[in-house]
This record gives C-alpha cells, sequence and structure tokens, in this order.
C-alpha cells in the first residue's frame, strides 16, 4: 500500500503528523499527495477509457500490434496520445504485440561428433603420480591492455602439469613478443615465462 494511502486513511485515529514521522514521509509531500488527488483520479478514468480503444485497435489487428502501431492508428483516430502512456496502459493490462525475432544460433553442433564418455567419472583424485591425466585451458587477461599483438590483448595460459596429484597450474605467456620491462617475459624469468 502506498504510504500516503495509508496516512489518509489512519490520520484521525493517530494524527497526520505522527503517522509522517513513523512511516518517514515529509508532511509536505503528503498535502502535495492529498492535492493531486483529484487529478489522479481523473487520470484514472482517461486510462480507462484509453484502455477499450486500445483492446478494440489490439483485437481490430489480431493481436499483432504493438504500442508503436496502436498510438498511430489512436493518433490517426484523433486521439492526442504519446507512446509512452499507451505503452504504460498496455503493461498494466497485460496487452502484448507479436514479436516477430529471429532466434539467434551462437553455435552449432557438428551431428557427426559423438559426446566423449567421462572416463574418470567425475573423480578428480588421484592417489600415486601418472594414474590419471587431464587437460585444462583458461586464458586470463594480463597487464593493463596496452598491448596488442596481431589484434589481440596479451593473455596468461593456465594448464594443469599433467597429472591430478601435485594440481599446480603451469602458467606461460601467450605472446613471447612482450616489453622487456614486463613482468613474466621468457627472457626475464629464465623459466618459459613462469610468473614471479
Amino acid at each position: 500500500m502506498n504510504r500516503c494511502r495509508f496516512i489518509e486513511d489512519h490520520h484521525r485515529a493517530w494524527g497526520v503528523k505522527r503517522l509522517c514521522e513513523v512511516l518517514e514521509v515529509a508532511r509536505s509531500s503528503f498535502c502535495k499527495w492529498r492535492a493531486g488527488r483529484a487529478a489522479r483520479a481523473a487520470r484514472e478514468r482517461d486510462d480507462a477509457v484509453l484502455v477499450e480503444r486500445i483492446r478494440a485497435v489490439h483485437t481490430e489487428w489480431d493481436g499483432t500490434w504493438g504500442r508503436p502501431r496502436i498510438t498511430a492508428e489512436l493518433r490517426e483516430a484523433g486521439l492526442h496520445v504519446n507512446h509512452k502512456r499507451v505503452g504504460r496502459v498496455m503493461r498494466a493490462h497485460g496487452i502484448v504485440g507479436l514479436r516477430l525475432r529471429r532466434r539467434q544460433v551462437t553455435t552449432v553442433p557438428e551431428p557427426s561428433v559423438a559426446a566423449l564418455p567421462d572416463l574418470l567419472e567425475r573423480d578428480f583424485t588421484a592417489a600415486v603420480p601418472n594414474s590419471k591425466y587431464v587437460g585444462y585451458i583458461a586464458y586470463l587477461p594480463v597487464g593493463d591492455g596496452e598491448f596488442f599483438v596481431s589484434g589481440h590483448r596479451d593473455r596468461l595460459l593456465l594448464a594443469p602439469p599433467g597429472g591430478l596429484v601435485h594440481r599446480r597450474p603451469h602458467a606461460h605467456l601467450t605472446d613471447q613478443r612482450r616489453p622487456q620491462g614486463c613482468r613474466g617475459h621468457p627472457r626475464q624469468s629464465g623459466r618459459s615465462g613462469v610468473p614471479q
């Protein structure tokens, strides 16, 4: 419920000042809300008439027209109405037009490729070295993004060394031509670009 409406309904029992303090409403805001009751009532009556006009146009075109076309139709009929008001009334009464949007497909799987079986059965633990091997690659951006090589930002490649016993990621830079002052440069660290 609107707080101003609550104050209006209970001000005789508790007083406007006390209710405004409890509900944290400025008395000037309540007085302004009370002064606008007549205008709100008139707008609600106008919206009730407008929604019937909107329903008539919407039904005439088999429910396919949306806010822009309905607004244009009402204006051609001589009704001066804003498209925002038409949209607000349509949303309030659940009137929607037909949207014909093409579904965007970003990935098309190859139908001849079968799904690979889960040989580990989601068990990523290993008791002894060289018993289970997995592969995982992650690219992370590094630096401040000012260096570009062949149109790509510098990235850090993370991959496990092979087995699941040590669980230490191996890192190297995908771009071997980084400036000499950058941390993790292959010629600077001497360990295949492993960051210090």
